[in-house]
C-alpha cells in the first residue's frame, strides 16, 4: 500500500480552520457575556426606575379626595341606612373596607412596572367581553336588574358592573396595540377599523343592558385614545361634527314622538318640575336641584342636609354632589371640583413627560375616564344635561368601582415612578 504523505497545505488549513473555530467559540462567548451584562444592565436601570418617587402631587390629590368621599358617602347614607338596615354607618363601612382595599392595591400597583399589563391587556379585554356577555344572558341567575336595567353580576352581600373592568380593560389594550403602531396608526386598515370595531362590540353589549352613561364613557375615551395615538386629524373632525349632529337630530326625534327611548330624560331635563312628571321621572331631577338650591354659598353645614332624609333618590350614588352642594355650599363645591381639576391636569402632566408612548396612552385614557365622568355626573345633578346615571369618582358609593379607581391610579403612579430625571445643564 502506498505511504500517505502529509502535505504542508492540509496543515495549514487544519490550523486555520482550527483557529477560526477558536474566534468563533470566542465571539460566541463574548456575545453571551455581552447579551449576560446588557440583561442585567436592563434590570438593574428597571429596578432603579422603580425605586424613583412617585408624584406626591397626584398621590395627595387622590387621597384627599377618597377621604372626602368616604366622608360623604357617611353624610349622605345615614339616613336611607337607617332606615334599610337600622344602622347608619352602613353604606360607609363597606365603602370603607373597598377604599382600604383600593388604596393596597394602588400602592402594590405603584411598585409594580407598568409594562407588565402589555401582556394582559388581550386576556383583560377578552375577559371584560366575556363578563359583558354573561350578564345579558337570559335567566342568568347571576345577573342583577335594577330601575329596568341588567348591569350586575354578583349574589345579594356582593355585586359589581362588568362595565367598570371592560372600561380599564379597553384602556389597557389600546394603550398596548396604539403604542406599536406609530405611522399606522394614519391609516384605516390598522388606525380605524380595528378600534372602531371593539368599540362597537362593547357598546352592543353595554346598550343591550342598558347602559347609556358606561357605553358613553368607554366610546369618548376609546376615541380620545385612538386621537392621541395618531389618526388623521380630518377625521377629528368629521367625528365630532357627526356626533353634534346626530345628537341634535335625536332630541329633535325624541320631541316629536318618533323615537320614544329617553323621551321622559328630555321632558325632565327640560321641565323637571312640570306637574305632569314631577312625581314621576322628574322627582330625582328636581329634589337634585332643591338641594343644590338649599345650600347657598356656605351650606347648611357638614351632615346637615334635609333632601337626603328620603326625599332625594340616590342620593349617596349618583345624587351625592347635590349632597356636597346642599352641606358644603357653592364654596365647598368648587373647592371639590378644583380638587378634581386639579388631579385631572397633573394626570395629564404625567401622561406628557411619561418615557414611553405605552405609558403616555395609559395614563391618557384613565385620566380621560375620570374627567368624563367627573363632568357628566356633575353636568346631570346640575340639570346641564338629560339624566344618564352615571357615578361621581372616588365619591359615590359602590365599592368594586372605587377598588378599580385606585387600581388605576396606582397604575398612573407607576408611570409617574418611570418618569426620566431632567439633565443638569
Amino acid at each position: 500500500m502506498p505511504n500517505t504523505v502529509r502535505r504542508p497545505d492540509d496543515d495549514r488549513r487544519r490550523r486555520e480552520a482550527q483557529r477560526r473555530r477558536q474566534r468563533e467559540e470566542a465571539e460566541r462567548r463574548e456575545q453571551i457575556r455581552i447579551s449576560r451584562d446588557h440583561r442585567q444592565r436592563t434590570t438593574q436601570m428597571e429596578r432603579q426606575s422603580l425605586m424613583g418617587p412617585m408624584d406626591l402631587p397626584f398621590l395627595l390629590l387622590t387621597l384627599l379626595l377618597t377621604g372626602v368621599g368616604l366622608v360623604m358617602v357617611f353624610s349622605a347614607s345615614f339616613p336611607s341606612a337607617y332606615y334599610e338596615t337600622g344602622d347608619g354607618a352602613y353604606y360607609f363601612k363597606r365603602q370603607l373596607i373597598f377604599a382600604v382595599l383600593g388604596l393596597f392595591a394602588m400602592v402594590v400597583m405603584s411598585r409594580i412596572n407598568y409594562q407588565r399589563l402589555r401582556g394582559a391587556s388581550k386576556l383583560l379585554l377578552g375577559f371584560a367581553v366575556f363578563l359583558l356577555v354573561l350578564v345579558i344572558v337570559p335567566k342568568n341567575p347571576l345577573a342583577i336588574t335594577n330601575n329596568n336595567a341588567t348591569r350586575w353580576l354578583g349574589t345579594e352581600g356582593f355585586s359589581f358592573q362588568p362595565s367598570e373592568i371592560a372600561k380599564l380593560a379597553v384602556v389597557v389594550y389600546f394603550a398596548d396595540s396604539i403604542s406599536k403602531k406609530k405611522r399606522k396608526m394614519e391609516t384605516w386598515r390598522y388606525g380605524i377599523v380595528p378600534y372602531l370595531a371593539v368599540l362597537g362590540l362593547i357598546a352592543i353589549l353595554m346598550m343591550l343592558e342598558p347602559h347609556l352613561s358606561g357605553t358613553i364613557l368607554i366610546v369618548g375615551t376609546g376615541i380620545v385614545m385612538m386621537i392621541v395615538g395618531g389618526i388623521q386629524r380630518w377625521l377629528v373632525a368629521a367625528g365630532l361634527g357627526g356626533v353634534g349632529i346626530v345628537a341634535v337630530l335625536y332630541v329633535q326625534l325624541v320631541e316629536k314622538g318618533i323615537i320614544q327611548y329617553g323621551k321622559g330624560r328630555i321632558d325632565t331635563w327640560r321641565d323637571p318640575f312640570n306637574e305632569a312628571w314631577f312625581h314621576g321621572d322628574g322627582w330625582q331631577i328636581s329634589q337634585s336641584l332643591i338641594a343644590i338650591g338649599s345650600g347657598g354659598l356656605l351650606g347648611v353645614g357638614l351632615g346637615k342636609s334635609r333632601q337626603k332624609f328620603l326625599y332625594l333618590p340616590e342620593e349617596h350614588n349618583d345624587c351625592i354632589f347635590a349632597v356636597v352642594c346642599e352641606e358644603l355650599g357653592l364654596i365647598g363645591a368648587c373647592v371639590v371640583m378644583l380638587l378634581f381639576v386639579l388631579l385631572i391636569l397633573r394626570g395629564f402632566w404625567i401622561a406628557l413627560h411619561a418615557k414611553d408612548r405605552f405609558g403616555t396612552l395609559m395614563v391618557v385614557g384613565i385620566m380621560t375616564l375620570i374627567s368624563l365622568q367627573t363632568f357628566l355626573n356633575i353636568a346631570v345633578v346640575t340639570g346641564l344635561i338629560p339624566a344618564t346615571g352615571i357615578s361621581l369618582p372616588f365619591f359615590s358609593y359602590g365599592g368594586t368601582a372605587l377598588a378599580l379607581q385606585l387600581f388605576e391610579m396606582g397604575i398612573v403612579l407607576s408611570v409617574s415612578r418611570q418618569i426620566p430625571a431632567p439633565r443638569n445643564g
